[in-house]
C-alpha cells in the first residue's frame, strides 16, 4: 500500500535558497515539490516553519556515552544503541555514523586499560539495523587509535562487506594535536577517566613509548585498512601544515577538527573539507584551547559541523551558522548536503525529487531552533 504524506505550506531549505512550498513523501522518497502556501485537504500544515533535509552527522561520541553513562560503569550494547538512536532521532538527525574505537590497551603497563569492543558492537548495530529496530540510518566509523596496543588486529576484524563508512586516524598522544597543553590532558584522563593523579607521568611515558614503537606502522595500517574497506578516510585534529601534508598523502579527504587556523587554512588549499564541532560553535570556542570554530566560519574555513558530544548542537551550531553568514541554505548545508556529499551518499541530504524522503520541521525562536517532528523514510520518528 502506497504511503503518502503531504508537508504544506512550509519555509523550504533547498540547496541553494529557502523557498514557500510543499512536499509530498511518498513510499520513502520525495515524489514532489511545489511553490506556494496552499494547504490541500488532508495535508500537513507546516504553518511557515522551516522544511529541512534531515541532519546528516559524520562524527558523534555519543553511543560512548550510552555504553558508558558513568566511569566504570558499562550499560549493555542493545539499550546503549536504542537510547542513542532515539536521542538523535529526537535532535533532527537521520543519517549517523557511529564513531566506534578500534585500538586498544590490554597491559597493565599502562594503567589505564581500556578494552576490545568494536567487533561486538558493530555486529549489534548491523543487525538492528538490518532487522529495522532503528529509527534512523546508522553507519559504522571507526576511530582507529594509533596510539595503542592491539589496533593491527582490531582492524583486521573489519572487511568490505561490513561497508565501514569512515576510518579516521586518532593520535591522542600526548603533547601534541588535540593535547599539545599536556595538562589539559592530565585534567582529560584523571577528571574523567579516573586515573590517579600519582600515575599520569608513568602514564604519559607509557604512551611516548606505544608512539615511539607502533605509531608509524599502526598509522600505515590504518590508511591500507580503510582503502580496503572502501571507506573515507579522515584525518584528525591536525595542528600543522606539515601534518595536513601528510593526511594529504594518506588520501584524506575529512580533516576533523583541525586545531589551528593554519591547519584549517592548509585543509582548504589541499582540497580537504574541514569539520568543526557545532559544541565549539555554540559555546563561543574550544573546551580544549584549540581554534574556534566561529573564526573559522568567519574565514569561510569551515566546512562540515559535527555534533561531536551534544547531538542537540547540530541544529542549534546550523542555524547559528545561517544567522552568521545571513545565508540559512548554506548553514543548513553544512549538517545535510555537505556532509552526506562527503561520504558518497547521494541519496539524502538534500530536498529533492527521489532522495530519501529524510526530512525536519522547525521554527526558530531568538536564535534557537524548536524541532516540530522529524521524518525518516517518510515515516514520523519523532
Amino acid at each position: 500500500m502506497t504511503k503518502e504524506t503531504i508537508l504544506a505550506n512550509a519555509k523550504i531549505i533547498l540547496p541553494d535558497a529557502v523557498i514557500p512550498g510543499s512536499v509530498v513523501l511518498r513510499d520513502g522518497v520525495i515524489a514532489d515539490i511545489a511553490e506556494g502556501t496552499a494547504v490541500p485537504q488532508g495535508a500537513v500544515d507546516c504553518e511557515g516553519r522551516y522544511l529541512a533535509p534531515g541532519l546528516v552527522e559524520l562524527h558523534t561520541d555519543n553511543l560512548e556515552r550510552h555504553m558508558k553513562p558513568r566511569p566504570k560503569v558499562d550499560w549493555p550494547h542493545r539499550a546503549a544503541i536504542i537510547a542513542h538512536d532515539r536521542e538523535l532521532a529526537g535532535t533532527g538527525i537521520t543519517t549517523v555514523f557511529d564513531a566506534i574505537r578500534v585500538g586498544s590497551i590490554l597491559s597493565d603497563e599502562g594503567r589505564k586499560r581500556y578494552g576490545k569492543y568494536a567487533r561486538d558492537m558493530a555486529d549489534e548495530i548491523l543487525m538492528m539495523r538490518d532487522s529495522g529496530a532503528l529509527a534512523i540510518s546508522h553507519h559504522i566509523h571507526l576511530r582507529a587509535e594509533i596510539c595503542s596496543e592491539t589496533l593491527e588486529e582490531e582492524l583486521a576484524e573489519f572487511g568490505p562487506d561490513d561497508k565501514v563508512g569512515i576510518v579516521s586516524l586518532m593520535d591522542h598522544t600526548p603533547g601534541q594535536r588535540q593535547f599539545r597543553d599536556v595538562q589539559k590532558f592530565e585534567d582529560y584522563v584523571c577528571g574523567k577517566n579516573g586515573l590517579p593523579r600519582e600515575d599520569f607521568g608513568d602514564y604519559v611515558t607509557f604512551l611516548h613509548g606505544l608512539q615511539d614503537r607502533l605509531g608509524a606502522k599502526h598509522e600505515a595500517a590504518a590508511v591500507a585498512a580503510a582503502k580496503h574497506y572502501g571507506a573515507a578516510l579522515a584525518s584528525h585534529d591536525d595542528t600543522t601544515a606539515e601534518q595536513v601534508a601528510t593526511s594529504h598523502a594518506h588520501g584524506v579527504r575529512l580533516a576533523e577538527f583541525p586545531t589551528t587556523r593554519a591547519a584549517a587554512e592548509a585543509c582548504h588549499a589541499q582540497d580537504i573539507a574541514t569539520i568543526m564541532g557545532a559544541p565549539n560553535l555554540v559555546r563561543g570556542g574550544s573546551h580544549s584551547g584549540n581554534v574556534a570554530a566561529k573564526e573559522l566560519a568567519e574565514l569561510d574555513l569551515l566546512d562540515i559541523l559535527s555534533s561531536d558530544y551534544v547531538p542537540a548542537a547540530l541544529l542549534l551550531g546550523a542555524v547559528q551558522l545561517g544567522n552568521l553568514w545571513g545565508d540559512m541554505a548554506r548553514g543548513l548545508a553544512t549538517v545535510t548536503r555537505t556532509p552526506a556529499h562527503h561520504v558518497g551518499l547521494t541519496d539524502r541530504g538534500e530536498i529533492a525529487l527521489g532522495a530519501r524522503a529524510d526530512l525536519i520541521l522547525f521554527e526558530v525562536m531568538k536564535d534557537a531552533p524548536i524541532l516540530r517532528s522529524v521524518y525518516a523514510m517518510g515515516h514520523r520518528v519523532a
